[in-house]
């Protein structure tokens, strides 16, 4: 997926966002899942923003997305999961800013449980997370 486009205004950009999600989940489920995601997005954004002071400011904006996710799980479970999120954000930006997220997740999960309470759990998480970034007003 890759997706470009040139944007030239003449305004303020003011980004608003507000996230509201609640979520409530209980299930009892087993399942063996095998799961491997690779997912690359490259978006070239450039938009040219003038001020009363004819001062010019671009804005060039370089986003690679490499995901590599492997899931492997063995999971017997009950659970009452409720999650409320909110996220509210404003911000207005010139700048000319490079991106590189490398981002790889390994977990492996076991868990056995028996009617003699005999608990067998295995959890192996391995996160690599790479940020290389450049911004420049």
């Amino acid at each position: 997926h890759i997706h470009m486009y040139i944007h030239t205004n003449t305004c303020i950009y003011t980004y608003t966002y507000t996230y509201i999600c609640t979520y409530i989940h209980t299930y009892i489920h087993t399942y063996i899942h095998t799961y491997i995601y690779t997912y690359i997005h490259t978006c070239i954004h450039t938009y040219t923003h003038t001020y009363t002071h004819k001062h010019i400011h671009t804005h060039i904006h370089t986003y690679i997305y490499i995901h590599i996710h492997t899931y492997m799980y063995i999971h017997v479970h009950t659970y009452i999961y409720i999650h409320i999120h909110i996220h509210i954000r404003t911000y207005t930006y010139t700048c000319i800013h490079t991106y590189i997220y490398i981002h790889m997740i390994i977990h492996i999960h076991t868990h056995i449980h028996t009617y003699r309470h005999t608990y067998m759990h295995t959890d192996t998480y391995i996160h690599i997370n790479t940020y290389i970034t450049s911004v420049s007003a």
